[in-house]
């Protein structure tokens, strides 16, 4: 306590006390304020007259410049996404029992690498997610393994 005031006040008094001598100094606002640019200095800066005319033969002009769309061609999906059987994905895999942890780990990144579903196309996600599921699956039993 201050002088009888707690200090949240005290506080709450010098600043208001410095707001004040801040609008003191600070100088008169101008009356007259510029907040943009007419449409009389915009055409007055560009070189002839800009009408309707012009920009719809301007707007022509771009289309005719741009080729037309070409249409998608269907993706095929790869071979190995369409292995969706344990059998087939632990071929793909080639897990052997003197694989370590670090082989295991390296193992499922390189898989991970073409089967991942984030790195396919989206026709082909669900499958991807089955592989990778099944995968994991399998490097996981591997690693308890290891452990036991």
């Amino acid at each position: 306590m201050l002088f009888g005031q707690s200090l949240f006040q005290s506080v709450l008094e010098r600043l208001e006390q410095e707001r004040s001598e801040e609008e003191d100094e600070a100088p008169a606002a101008s009356a007259y304020r510029v907040r943009g640019f007419s449409t009389g200095f915009v055409a007055a800066t560009m070189e002839g007259a800009i009408g309707s005319r012009h920009a719809e033969r301007s707007y022509l002009d771009v289309l005719e410049d741009t080729p037309p769309p070409v249409p998608e061609e269907e993706p095929v999906m790869p071979d190995h996404l369409l292995r969706l059987l344990p059998e087939e994905i632990a071929e793909d895999l080639a897990l052997s029992p003197s694989d370590g942890v670090a082989r295991l780990n390296e193992k499922r990144r390189l898989f991970a690498k073409f089967n991942h579903p984030d790195g396919v196309h989206e026709n082909f996600r669900d499958n991807a997610t089955i592989r990778m599921t099944i995968a994991n699956l399998m490097i996981d039993e591997a690693l308890r393994r290891l452990d036991a």
